[in-house]
């Protein structure tokens, strides 16, 4: 008779896969997806501080009220999970640009900084949006996972004024964090301290970055704009303490909502009229 083990499993992969929309969301997933793909975009393209051609899709609105930049996630498309509110956004007068982040899409590049360098990919991609918006209408930084640690690392630069807001949803805190995180909830490893030494020094010789450059911290202190935090309560991948962790640091303006039964990237799939309410309630707040 056999009898269920008790020992636990120590390479856990399934939380890539459990965690992502497709997993009891793929119709929503791909409808979004879908719905981008039909649209009339532009190609934009610039080149990042380091010389990369980095490309973005730009979808303007009739009317817009409003400039919306989405960041979507590592090894993320423009048109993955960060599209499920786009159809919404611009029926609500947001025109919207898809960015790809270096190494994805059509963006060049041959490392992911997990928003080391890509925080300055913003930031020239805040540049060029100026130089079409006359109207200086509200620009919106809107992220998810790494994306979302991204925008609010750019956060802590000196922003143009019409950058009103910040929405960030599944972010992770660091680098270090994360790692730590996914070593302890993945694999039961609760020290690993000197595998971390490693992984920095890897990080310095190949992509040219520190660790301590994904943190947070030191640009939630400065940044002065509004955020709307988001965060699944059932996340595996990416912890919702990253998402407490950054709205207790944020001194600026700002409003936490924990999703009861979402995982990463899933809260506004399990709850869209929720996350539809509070998007329109920032802007309203924040438009002027």
């Amino acid at each position: 008779m056999k009898t269920k083990s008790n020992h636990k499993k120590w390479f856990q992969l399934k939380h890539t896969k459990i965690n992502h929309p497709r997993n009891g969301y793929e119709k929503e997933y791909l409808a979004a997806r879908e719905w981008c793909e039909n649209q009339q975009m532009q190609d934009w393209y610039i080149r990042s501080i380091d010389g990369l051609k980095l490309h973005a899709f730009y979808l303007p609105a009739d009317n817009p009220k409003r400039i919306i930049l989405l960041s979507h996630g590592y090894k993320g498309t423009s048109f993955g999970s960060i599209a499920h509110m786009a159809e919404f956004l611009h029926e609500n007068d947001s025109s919207l640009l898809f960015v790809d982040q270096r190494c994805c899409g059509k963006s060049e590049g041959k490392y992911i900084t997990f928003g080391a360098k890509e925080q300055y990919d913003i930031l020239a991609w805040i540049r060029r949006i100026s130089r079409i918006n006359k109207e200086r209408l509200p620009i919106y930084l809107y992220g998810q996972s790494m994306g979302a640690a991204t925008v609010l690392l750019a956060a802590g630069h000196k922003l143009p004024e019409e950058v009103k807001g910040i929405i960030a949803d599944c972010g992770f805190h660091s680098l270090k964090q994360q790692l730590k995180d996914i070593a302890k909830g993945w694999f039961h490893l609760h020290w690993i301290g000197l595998l971390l030494i490693r992984v920095d020094i890897l990080c310095r010789y190949y992509a040219g970055f520190r660790m301590q450059d994904t943190d947070t911290t030191r640009a939630l202190l400065k940044n002065k704009r509004p955020i709307l935090f988001f965060h699944g309560k059932e996340d595996t991948y990416v912890w919702p303490k990253n998402t407490i962790i950054n709205y207790e640091k944020c001194t600026a303006p700002k409003e936490l909502v924990l999703v009861p039964g979402a995982r990463h990237l899933c809260s506004s799939f399990v709850a869209p009229e929720l996350y539809k309410k509070k998007l329109i309630e920032f802007f309203e707040d924040n438009d002027k």
